[in-house]
């Protein structure tokens, strides 16, 4: 059900009113779709420099193996975490859906108690964020 605020009323000619949706553009940060794109793979070229994996194997629609989705899920948490994009976002740079984007977050802030694991991730969002110091994206 819609909310009043939703909905306009417009005359239909005859004297009746009639509710169609209110238009709704709103953006969902103020960093162009084209922006996030080249970000998201700016992350993934350094994600898989640092753990030597392909670049088109993390590119690669649908499931691949274990390692590769390690690796895409860091690339993933770092965009969002340091680089403050939301999931939606990540997830149409890294070229999936926001629910995967949170269960990778979720994921990769679970595995963080393990302190190597940790440390991986820590120097993974290091490089990030020096890759990224100069632009407006972290501003």
């Amino acid at each position: 059900m819609r909310s009043n605020a939703a909905i306009r009323h417009q005359n239909d000619g005859d004297g009746l009113a009639t509710a169609s949706p209110a238009p709704f553009t709103r953006k969902l940060s103020p960093v162009s779709d084209e922006r996030i794109t080249d970000i998201c793979e700016c992350v993934m070229d350094l994600v898989a420099a640092l753990f030597n994996v392909s670049g088109r194997d993390l590119r690669r629609p649908g499931r691949c193996t274990v390692g590769v989705a390690r690796v895409r899920q860091i690339g993933m948490y770092v965009a969002h975490v340091v680089l403050r994009l939301n999931m939606t976002e990540v997830g149409r740079g890294f070229g999936r859906d926001r629910t995967t984007v949170q269960y990778a977050c979720q994921l990769i802030e679970d595995m963080r108690d393990d302190p190597d694991f940790d440390r991986i991730v820590s120097v993974t969002e290091q490089v990030v964020a020096a890759a990224f110091r100069h632009t407006e994206v972290l501003r």
